[in-house]
């Protein structure tokens, strides 16, 4: 199950993985499977991740380039030009960042802007890439996009003849074969290397090998019509490697500036076996492929790549591993990988799934449309969250949220330490402050364990007004921090807290209710921020913790919190109003 004790590491922030963590999908893309151009401008796709976030996203995962099969190649500057915008301002409201790419000059431009993930999609194949995180503190994804298959073997007819001149005669043929192949040799070479010959693996430091992609042979490229038409496109290649590249390039010039791209050709190899139909005299005995096979290649490729990046550098608690569904599998394959989630828990990385909205999704579900393969997606996660994945990448960040808590709070119980501040300088304060605490207590799935005592404070921010009653109380709950924030929203209204655009945002009120802390949990966005941004600067909130926690400056300080020395807060407490 995703209650475990792994921790991610990612910059700034840890996950923990005492529930699972929701990763929004936002695709900065024109051309994406199921939203694409939905979000292509840039306060577009800033405003939709912000809504993730208050829906209960706990990750949003930026990308701009799509991959799905059949995707033209984009420029890696044109993909910088799309979602740096969009990761700086994200970054900026606290959102935990993931840029999903596989080019190094993207992923370094974004960590500069806040990014805290890199999501490669080639599985870190790039030596560069390696070498870039592996001097930054990022979380990495390490995500597996090939083939699963085993390549097709083809069986020549035998006939077995034990005699002396078949064996001689056979030798023969051989030694001929040989020869002739020795004599193809300097004609096939170019440029002081043999057409054909495998490239040699990048060693990475230490003497690691990096291993080639994943994606199978890339496709095979036309050879010219003959001799004579040779010369041109070597004279065409030398023009190529001289010429200035143009200010911008339509998606066609992009697509042909990358003619070796292996990920595209094994993608485009993916669409069209799940869109042809290939007939076959076999009949198949099981309703899926043995996964045996399936499984050796996508776990060995996952564990050697995290290996890999383990002796180049990148610290284990940093790493988060991917099966890449739909990447290069059909439909049987992708099942058959799902439900082989607990073996791929149990390497003891973070697990993703990222099935959302994918082919095999609708294949299993009977829904032809992406856009409207949320409710299977859930479906699909939930059985991936009960063998032991622990982030769920999807589009529907908001639907997913719903759908989480609701199983959650049955399923799993898990009563978590939070702290509210509660204030008020309207009324009798101090009353206020103990009908806030008792409608605290009637909270759903929450209870008060302790409370602090009642102090007086000065007025913060907007010094103009009474002193304020101030207190805090320790809780604990099973809801998600965004349910319950809405219901000390409720408790803030039933007792006559003026929210509206005519109240100042600092001035005077009936209550104040801030969620400043919740064990494990990590958040930004408009409406939430966790760990409250302001603790360490209010006296009026750090005083009444004390009397719950030994050295609060100290706890919040080791949860990255910056915490000031007291004759630089505001709000300074400036005596004792009783107990709660």
């Amino acid at each position: 199950m995703a209650n475990d004790s792994k921790t991610w590491r990612c910059g700034k922030y840890e996950l923990s993985f005492d529930r699972p963590r929701i990763m929004g999908v936002l695709n900065v893309t024109p051309d994406s499977f199921s939203d694409g151009g939905e979000h292509f401008d840039p306060d577009a796709a800033i405003e939709y991740g912000l809504a993730m976030l208050d829906a209960g996203a706990d990750i949003i995962d930026v990308g701009g380039e799509s991959t799905r099969p059949g995707f033209t190649p984009v420029n890696p500057d044109e993909e910088a030009r799309r979602v740096l915008p969009v990761v700086r301002a994200l970054a900026k409201e606290g959102a935990i960042v993931s840029i999903d790419t596989r080019h190094v000059a993207v992923a370094k431009a974004a960590v500069r802007c806040g990014a805290s993930i890199v999501n490669d999609v080639t599985g870190f194949t790039d030596p560069k890439m390696v070498e870039f995180v592996k001097t930054s503190t990022c979380g990495v994804i390490v995500m597996h996009a090939g083939e699963v298959a085993a390549p097709a073997r083809t069986h020549a007819t035998v006939q077995l003849d034990t005699s002396a001149a078949a064996f001689v005669a056979e030798k023969a043929r051989e030694a001929a074969a040989e020869a002739a192949r020795e004599a193809e040799k300097p004609a096939r070479r170019r440029r002081g290397k043999l057409l054909g010959e495998p490239k040699p693996e990048a060693k990475l430091p230490g003497g690691v090998v990096q291993p080639s992609l994943p994606f199978g042979e890339p496709e095979p490229t036309s050879e010219p019509a003959s001799e004579q038409e040779a010369p041109a496109v070597e004279q065409a290649t030398a023009a190529e490697t001289v010429a200035p590249a143009p200010e911008a390039a339509p998606a066609a010039t992009e697509a042909a500036s990358e003619p070796n791209d292996h990920l595209a050709a094994m993608m485009r190899r993916s669409a069209r076996r799940e869109e042809a139909y290939v007939p076959t005299s076999q009949l198949r005995r099981f309703t899926l492929p043995d996964s045996a096979p399936i499984m050796r290649r996508v776990m060995g490729f996952l564990s050697d790549q995290a290996r890999a990046l383990i002796h180049a550098g990148v610290s284990r608690d940093r790493i988060c591993i991917d099966p890449g569904p739909g990447f290069g599998k059909t439909a049987n394959e992708d099942i058959v990988i799902q439900r082989e989630t607990a073996k791929m828990a149990s390497l003891g990385y973070p697990l993703m799934c990222a099935v959302s909205r994918k082919r095999f999704v609708g294949s299993v579900s009977g829904v032809t449309e992406a856009a409207e393969r949320d409710a299977a997606t859930f479906g699909v996660c939930l059985g991936a969250i009960q063998a032991g994945a622990n982030i769920v990448r999807v589009h529907d960040a908001a639907g997913f949220a719903q759908f989480l808590n609701g199983y959650w709070a049955v399923a799993k119980p898990q009563p978590r330490r939070a702290f509210v501040a509660v204030g008020s300088n309207l009324g009798h304060r101090c009353d206020n402050i103990r009908a806030a605490r008792d409608m605290i207590a009637e909270i759903p799935l929450t209870c008060v364990s302790n409370s602090s005592k009642i102090y007086e404070s000065e007025p913060a921010y907007e010094t103009r007004q009474d002193a304020f009653a101030n207190a805090v109380i320790e809780i604990k709950t099973e809801l998600a921090p965004l349910v319950l924030l809405d219901e000390l929203m409720k408790i803030e209204a039933e007792l006559g807290r003026d929210r509206s655009k005519k109240a100042k945002a600092n001035g005077p009120r009936t209550i104040d209710l801030d969620l400043l802390w919740m064990d494990g949990e990590t958040h930004g966005g408009k409406k939430l921020r966790l760990p409250h941004p302001l603790i360490g600067e209010r006296d009026f909130v750090l005083v009444p913790l004390e009397d719950l926690m030994h050295d609060p400056a100290r706890f919040f300080r080791y949860n990255g919190v910056e915490v000031k020395e007291p004759e630089d807060r505001v709000g300074h407490i400036v005596g004792e109003l009783g107990r709660m």
